[in-house]
């Protein structure tokens, strides 16, 4: 039985880290000009990982648009399925002391 809470709990994770990186990357490129870099890099390390490694010449418009969409959604999930996981984390151990 726990194999299969571990894993339901790792895709909920997943999939949640998923939505909220892609929301993240929705908000973050329209204030992108507004906002200083770090700012931006925090709450959305796709966009700026995206921009960084993206090929600026050489690839058509939408081949170049389309991997910059996978990087920076790819990372984004990565990056807030870590947070999502370290405070379940935190909140399990919490709640396995009392």
């Amino acid at each position: 039985m726990m194999p299969q809470r571990k894993s339901f709990r790792l895709l909920l994770l997943a999939g949640l880290g998923l939505a909220t990186g892609f929301i993240a990357l929705a908000i973050a490129v329209p204030i992108e000009p507004q906002v200083i870099p770090p700012v931006i890099a925090l709450f959305s390390p796709g966009l700026q990982l995206a921009e960084f490694v993206t090929p600026e010449t050489g690839k058509s418009f939408a081949w170049t648009f389309g991997w910059f969409l996978r990087i920076a959604i790819l990372t984004n999930a990565v990056f807030y399925f870590a947070i999502f996981y370290f405070l379940a984390y935190v909140l399990n151990r919490r709640r396995s002391a009392r």
